[in-house]
C-alpha cells in the first residue's frame, strides 16, 4: 500500500504576497551582517524558503533562521564526513538514490525496518549528513527532495519514537521548504493517526 505525503510548499505557494524578492531583502536587513559559514548559508533562495515556511512574515522567518544559524553553528552539519556515519549506514536504511525524478529533484530512500543501532545521537547524525548530502546533489535552481519510505519490516523496536519525534523536529526547523513529496509504502497503521494529526 503506498500513500503520498505532499510538502507543504504547494499549498504555500498561493500565499506568496506577490512582492518576495522585496521581502526576501526585508529578511536579509533584518537579519543584519552575516560572516563565514551563515553567509554563505544565506543565500536568497535559502531566506525564501524560511519566509515560506512562515507565511511570508519577515518576523517569523527571521527567528527561524536565527534558530537554524545557531544550530548549524552548533552541530556543524556540513563538516559530517562518510567516516562519521558509515556504521549507520551499513544496512542501506536511509541513502541517496542514484536517480532524480521526473522533475530532477534528489531522492532519498529510507527503510526503517532495518535500523541497526540504538544511538539516538549516531541515528540523527546520519540523517543530517543524508539531508546535506541530498541537498549538495540537488541540480542548479532546485529547492526539494523527494523521499521513498519503505516501512517493510518496521516495528516500533526498531526505531523509538523519541528517534522519530527528532528527525521530524530537526526536518521542520532546519530544513524548511526541502520536502517536496513523501511517498510511504506499507506505512504501519500508527502512522495513519500521525499523519492526520501532522496535516
Amino acid at each position: 500500500m503506498f500513500h503520498r505525503i505532499t510538502g507543504s510548499h504547494n499549498e504555500r505557494q498561493t500565499a506568496d504576497p506577490g512582492n518576495s524578492e522585496l521581502k526576501v531583502k526585508e529578511l536579509r536587513q533584518a537579519l543584519g551582517p552575516l560572516t563565514g559559514r551563515s553567509l554563505s548559508y544565506c543565500t536568497d533562495a535559502c531566506l525564501r524558503r524560511y519566509l515560506e515556511a512562515r507565511n511570508w512574515n519577515v518576523g517569523k522567518a527571521k527567528k527561524m533562521l536565527e534558530e537554524s544559524l545557531e544550530w548549524r553553528a552548533a552541530y556543524r552539519p556540513e563538516d559530517l564526513r562518510w567516516c562519521d556515519v558509515s556504521k549507520e549506514a551499513e544496512t542501506g536504511k536511509l541513502f541517496r538514490a542514484d536517480f532524480h525524478d521526473r522533475h530532477g529533484r534528489t531522492v532519498l530512500i529510507m527503510t526503517p525496518g532495518k535500523q541497526n543501532s540504538t544511538s539516538i545521537d549516531d541515528q540523527m547524525r546520519h540523517v543530517v549528513y543524508s539531508f546535506e548530502n541530498a541537498i549538495f546533489h540537488l541540480p542548479e535552481g532546485q529547492e526539494q527532495m523527494v523521499w521513498l519510505n519503505d516501512f517493510t519490516g518496521w516495528s516500533l523496536y526498531c526505531v523509538p519514537l523519541k528517534a522519530s519525534r527528532d528527525f521530524m523536529n530537526t526536518l521542520q526547523n532546519h530544513y524548511p521548504e526541502r520536502l517536496a513529496m513523501c511517498f510511504l509504502y506499507n506505512p504501519p497503521r500508527i502512522f495513519h493517526t500521525t499523519f492526520k494529526v501532522r496535516k
